[in-house]
């Protein structure tokens, strides 16, 4: 018995002393100056002591047992000013520091790859995703697509300058294999006038790339991956205005601005306009139109004039009890985009164009805890009423020095055209989500979409093939549970169900025998399920495993489908594709002496893809043709490292390699073994990488001013354009090794209210090829003048 009470009164003596201890801490709440959102992955740290500790996803940290004394506590977090806050704690109490942090100009012109995400919510996702926080690149005059140019996996392949027409690349899978959203909206059929390169990245917050495997929010049928474009959700009024002019006649400008009321009375307005010349150089042959004879020369593009102005303007409530956000807006935009060459750069134009608009209302609507604590409703809504047009009707063929000579009229440089189209396109999103209880959640998506082209030619009016039916309808639905057994370990399981119904037409001898038409309806109906599974383990605080697997489809897209009546044929007989999809990632951030910095990435990613998608030249290199390579697998690795130091340098490389090969080894209706049978798929990079060194100085002219200096490099090995085991040595076409270089200076005066900068691209002046015979933009220069102002 005297044991049981001397036993109890330890127990109790120790309780008492746990308690006091856990009652006697500082905690605290970080969030953003600007906007009041609260800021995750915070280092908040004790001064003079190894005591520290990251906020999570609601901005929250906490120092729960601690000494009755003085403390100093350090907040430091990128792309913000660092801060103190001195508190005394005495005995058994507890202490609550809040504090906002303040963006720092000082970092405006870095890209920092945060781990996985730029918040953790993001970062604790099994999805193998990487945020790029595009704050930090609002004085530079990138577009969206530059700036994804820079993300490990990820290529970005152009044809040319501003406007031109590009391919975007991630872990070997192409073009529409990756699916782009705003927000978490498909960017399905906004056709030319609204693309990722030619959107500024004054509109973007940040860019989630996930890399294989995509969550079930989006409600996609992407075969190897998604890009999805945060727009921000800003709480207050704002300003933010630019303007930059550069190398080749280029002019951009931005304006992006909100107001905000007490009431909740929300206006959104973003307008931006892209206007180049293009005139920049190219080696050529030039063919001299009297003799036909070619002479190897350098001269100016002098066809490829670019311009587009585009508006969104959004208007409704926020913060209301029956809707966190509801906005109904309009997208309205335009270009016209001189075509200086065909697929390759031996066929020259001088007067072929293309243009377009786009003329699309949304509606938006949000609500968190709708009827019930954690049920989350998103309902989205739009309808493009754009046209595109190819205009082809100047019988003349031009060399590259701007000489033409007649050709029978009526006629055209390539092929005589005024054809004009609607395409139609109607898209309808809801996803309902429910936390049922802090380890168990579920959630529900589709995405419907309805699509009809209608056209004409004015120069050919009574052409039946115009008239003919062009339409599709797709729907993806998707149901996905979520488990979080704790901090350190959740897991997500779907499945999606995808269906797509074309109607159009078959073109065939008519009755009248030979150079008569007939046209038989096509009708074709697509259906399949898909499934997967996503899960993390952090191993340590700062060590997180994520493995994810999907068998996952990609319904063809309608310009596959019916052509873009410019450069790209259609296929009626596009099967979809399906792959299967395996990603493992390791992830490693570790900090040394608080001053040095460091984040390791690294992931694998199998590919096992049938009726792989892919395009392929026509016989005379005039036009595109997307065809099904039956089977074809890819086996790649990507990592990356980064490196910081104190407020004053950030520097990372990051590499890429794929090993993406033809997987048939007999074509359909042979017995022999094909030729080209794992042969490494062409027109493709395999080996591909980044680098990028950043330097800050600040208090340079005044304590709120601040000078950056940045430097990138792109490195691209050599490829072939054709099947490898194809043709002699002498004979391949190949798209040579690239090595580019980038250097900016960024000057921010008064906090970041007045900025300055200054760009060179390309400095060694090196020829650079994306694609085939098509050259890019040789040194150019440009200088940005940003204003920022905001109510908060």
């Amino acid at each position: 018995m005297n044991r049981f009470r001397t036993a109890f009164f330890w127990i109790v003596i120790y309780i008492g002393f746990s308690l006091s201890a856990r009652g006697q801490g500082i905690e605290g709440k970080v969030i953003s100056c600007s906007d009041s959102q609260p800021l995750a992955g915070v280092s908040v740290w004790i001064e003079g002591t190894a005591t520290g500790a990251v906020t999570d996803g609601d901005g929250r940290y906490s120092f729960p047992t601690l000494k009755p004394q003085r403390y100093t506590l350090a907040f430091s977090h990128t792309g913000m000013k660092s801060e103190t806050r001195t508190v005394n704690l005495a005995d058994g109490k507890r202490e609550n520091i809040d504090i906002c942090l303040e963006e720092d100009a000082v970092t405006l012109n870095e890209v920092l790859i945060t781990g996985k995400s730029a918040t953790r919510k993001i970062n604790e996702l099994a999805y193998n995703v990487v945020a790029v926080e595009v704050k930090q690149l609002y004085n530079t005059t990138m577009d969206l697509s530059h700036a994804l140019d820079r993300v490990s996996g990820v290529r970005i392949r152009e044809s040319g300058g501003v406007g031109s027409g590009f391919n975007f690349s991630l872990n070997g899978f192409t073009g529409r294999q990756v699916k782009f959203f705003i927000d978490g909206i498909p960017m399905e059929n906004f056709g030319s006038s609204f693309q990722i390169n030619n959107i500024p990245i004054n509109l973007a917050e940040r860019i989630e790339v996930y890399k294989g495997v995509v969550p079930i929010s989006f409600g996609a049928d992407a075969l190897g991956g998604a890009v999805n474009i945060v727009t921000g959700s800003r709480q207050n009024s704002y300003l933010d205005a630019s303007y930059s002019f550069g190398s080749f006649n280029t002019h951009k400008s931005c304006i992006n601005a909100g107001y905000v009321a007490a009431n909740g009375f929300t206006v959104q307005l973003n307008l931006f306009q892209n206007y180049s010349d293009n005139d920049y150089y190219v080696d050529v042959d030039v063919a001299d139109l009297s003799t036909g004879l070619y002479e190897n020369r350098r001269v100016k593009r002098f066809h490829d004039n670019y311009h587009n102005e585009t508006l969104i303007a959004n208007v409704g409530v926020t913060g209301k009890k029956y809707a966190d956000k509801l906005l109904v807006g309009v997208t309205l935009g335009q270009n016209k985009a001189d075509i200086q060459t065909a697929a390759r750069m031996d066929r020259v134009f001088g007067a072929r164009f293309r243009q377009g608009n786009i003329i699309m209302p949304s509606v938006r609507y949000s609500k968190k805890d709708l009827f019930a604590k954690g049920l989350d409703v998103n309902v989205t809504g739009n309808y493009n009423l754009g046209f595109e047009q190819t205009v082809d009707t100047v019988a003349r063929q031009y060399n590259w020095l701007g000489e033409f000579r007649e050709k029978p009229s009526p006629g055209s440089e390539l092929s005589r055209t005024l054809y004009k189209y609607n395409n139609h396109n109607g898209l309808l999103t809801a996803n309902i989500a429910y936390k049922i209880n802090e380890r168990h959640s579920v959630m529900l998506n589709d995405v419907f979409n309805v699509f009809d082209r209608t056209g004409s030619d004015e120069l050919y009016p009574d052409n039946e093939a115009d008239k003919q039916p062009r339409k599709t309808t797709k729907n993806v639905t998707g149901l996905g549970y979520r488990f979080d057994y704790s901090e350190r370990w959740n897991m997500s399981v779907f499945v999606k169900h995808f269906t797509q119904t074309t109607s159009s037409f078959v073109q065939t001898t008519g009755s009248g025998g030979w150079g008569t038409y007939a046209y038989e309806e096509f009708k074709n109906t697509f259906s399949a399920t898909g499934y997967g599974l996503a899960s993390t383990y952090f191993i340590f605080d700062n060590f997180q495993a994520k493995l994810s697997y999907e068998k996952s489809f990609r319904l063809p897209e309608n310009e596959e489908i019916f052509g873009d009546a410019n450069t790209l044929l259609g296929n009626l007989d596009l099967h979809p594709e399906s792959s299967d999809n395996v990603n493992v990632g390791l992830n490693f951030t570790t900090t040394v002496d608080r001053h040095h910095g460091l984040i390791f990435d690294g992931n694998l990613i199998i590919r096992n893809a049938v009726d792989y998608i892919r395009p392929q030249q026509n016989a005379n290199g005039t036009h595109q043709v997307m065809t099904n390579q039956r089977d074809v697998i890819n086996i790649g690795y990507n990592g990356e490292v980064r490196y910081s130091y104190k407020r004053l340098l950030t520097a990372g490389v990051n590499l890429t390699y794929q090993n993406l090969r033809n997987n048939t080894r007999y074509e359909e209706g042979s017995t022999r073994e094909s030729t080209v049978y794992r042969d490494r798929i062409p027109n493709m990079p395999y080996l591909f990488g980044n680098g990028d060194i950043n330097l800050f100085f600040p208090g340079v002219g005044g304590r709120d001013n601040n000078l950056s200096i940045g430097y990138n490099l792109l490195f691209v090995y050599e490829y072939y354009l054709r099947w490898p085991s194809q043709g002699t040595s002498g004979s391949k076409y190949t798209i040579p090794t690239q090595l580019s270089q980038d250097i900016n200076i960024t000057y921010a005066i008064k906090k970041g209210r007045y900025n300055i900068s200054a760009e060179c691209r390309n400095i060694t002046d090196a020829n650079l090829y994306d694609n085939f015979s098509l050259q890019k933009p040789g040194r150019s220069f440009s200088v940005k003048f940003r204003y920022f102002i905001s109510s908060k």
